[in-house]
């Protein structure tokens, strides 16, 4: 999303299997992606394996909001940071929505 470009963030991301667990090191701006363990991250995710790659392939921020909000991803962290990144995703399907009215 280009209202997050800006933001200088590290973000570990979990994914879960059949019995291990992939850990990643994700740093924004870029975003630089590391397989290692991200002591220094604001922001932890954790999604199944399958479900990540559904959604990284094929997915639109609608799935992804979805996926949040029915436990199949879950995102832990700083508030203030889950916060505004949940606040430019809203508005970021506000503005969705508004183009495909005015089609």
């Amino acid at each position: 999303m280009p209202a997050l470009a800006q933001l200088k963030l590290v973000v570990a991301l979990e994914l879960r299997g059949r019995g291990d667990v992939q850990l990643y090191r994700v740093e924004l701006p870029g975003p630089k992606v590391g397989k290692d363990v991200a002591a220094d991250a604001r922001v932890r995710l954790s999604i199944s394996r399958s479900h990540f790659n559904e959604l990284a392939t094929e997915g639109h921020v609608r799935q992804w909001r979805d996926a949040f909000e029915h436990g199949q991803a879950k995102a832990e962290g700083a508030p203030e940071i889950l916060r505004l990144i949940e606040t430019v995703v809203a508005r970021q399907e506000e503005r969705a929505r508004t183009r495909k009215v005015r089609s």
